[in-house]
Order: C-alpha cells, then structure tokens, then sequence
C-alpha cells in the first residue's frame, strides 16, 4: 500500500472517529434535554393536580369559616398564578405565593375543632400533603437534570457541539426566595 492511500486510510479513520465523538455528544445533549422536559413535566402535573384539590379544600373550609373571605381570595389568585405561570421562575414566584396562602388555610382550620375533625378536610389535607411530598421530588429530579444539562452545555466537546449548533439551551433551576425555602423543604404539617 502507498503512502498515500496510508494517508487516505487514516484522514477517514479520524472522520469517522470524530463523527462518532460528535454524534455521541449531541445524542447525549438530546437525551438531557429531554430528561429536563420530562422533569418539567412531571412538576407541571403535580402542581395541577394541587390545584385541582385546593377549590375542594376552600369548600371544606368555607362551610366553616365564611367570614375569611379574603384568605379564600389570595388562594384562589395563588393557584391561578401557579396555574399560568411559562416559565420555571414564573412557577417559583407562584409557588411562594401559593404556600404562604395554603398556610393560612392550614392557620384558619387550626381555630374550627369541628373543620379539623371533618373526613372530608382530614382526606384533603393528606392528598395535598402527598402532592406536596410529589411537588419537592420532581423539583430536585428536574434541578438535577437542569445542573447535568446545564454543566454539559458549558464543558468541552459538547460545548463546541451546542455553540455550532445552538439548539440547547441554558435551563434556569426550580428555586424559590432563601426566606421559603425551609418551609417549603418542609411537608404542610398536618395535625388532627
């Protein structure tokens, strides 16, 4: 064999060596992007199924309480602004706003004795306790994801791969004010 055809052999080796390389890190990007998609997903559903509980609580508690008109009100437009929030830090904000708000339901069924003895409210503050336990797992599944493609689209080749190609993007993470996040951390109490 010649010199050149040595050469050749080579020249198509590295080709295909760095189109494998290549291929490989752009699935991989593909692969995390959806994975934070999915995590996104899952958060999104959560917080719909808790949105979908709270008009039920607010009932419970009306039937009690109707003179807290005002609280029932800001958690009504707390589980509005979850439920419009696009983008993961719209989300957060809502979220603050939403569990400032359920605790003052959770504050106004502590002054009912007969409230905080009903099955109906003892079943709602267990689903929405579970749904909170829910909400905090595909949060830290969608933050890790996020850490993961995030650091991926920041270190080399893949950030070669992503500056040629541009579609993958920088995701921000699911974070809430340092002042809410250890009462979030922490499950709704629920006290019979």
């Amino acid at each position: 064999m010649s010199t050149a055809g040595i050469v050749i052999i080579v020249i198509l080796a590295v080709i295909i060596l760095l189109s494998i390389i290549i291929a490989g890190a752009y699935n991989g990007l593909v692969r995390l992007d959806e994975r934070v998609n999915e995590a996104w997903s899952d958060i999104t559903v959560q917080l719909k199924y808790r949105a979908d509980l709270i008009p039920n609580v607010i009932e419970t508690v009306k039937g009690y309480a109707k003179h807290e008109k005002e609280t029932f009100a800001m958690v009504t437009e707390a589980r509005s602004a979850v439920m419009g929030a696009k983008t993961v830090k719209q989300a957060a904000e809502a979220e603050k706003e939403m569990q400032g708000a359920l605790g003052k339901i959770f504050a106004i069924a502590e002054a009912y004795p007969e409230l905080k003895a009903n099955e109906n409210f003892k079943t709602l503050q267990i689903q929405l306790q579970d749904v909170e336990d829910k909400i905090q797992a595909a949060r830290r599944f969608y933050n890790a994801g996020a850490k993961e493609l995030n650091t991926k689209i920041k270190t080399f080749p893949t950030n070669l791969i992503n500056n040629f190609v541009g579609h993958f993007k920088k995701r921000d993470y699911f974070e809430v004010a340092d002042s809410e996040k250890e009462k979030i951390e922490k499950a709704p109490e629920v006290k019979f």
